[in-house]
């Protein structure tokens, strides 16, 4: 019972990863890449801070704020607002 336990645990927690999409269009023609970010990232919890799935506090200062700072950081990736919003 425990084993079973664990292993739909384990199942639940993973199952975003596995069925995320490859790409995700959002507002003001932004396209985000997921799997990109995943490759490059490698660490779900800098944006899924809690669980997989949506990101709490998602929108335009969030954004802003995490994802441009993020590429800054990394010198990786769109900063201007161009370069996201085509």
């Amino acid at each position: 019972m425990k084993k079973a336990v664990i292993a739909m645990f384990a199942l639940v927690a993973f199952a975003g990863t596995a069925f995320a999409a490859d790409t995700i269009e959002m507002k003001k023609g932004v396209k985000f890449n997921h799997k990109a970010h995943q490759a490059t990232v490698g660490n779900c919890k800098k944006c899924h801070e809690k669980a997989p799935g949506k990101i709490e506090g998602f929108g335009k200062e969030w954004a802003h704020k995490n994802c441009k700072g993020c590429h800054s950081d990394m010198k990786k990736g769109p900063t201007s607002c161009k370069e996201c919003h085509k």
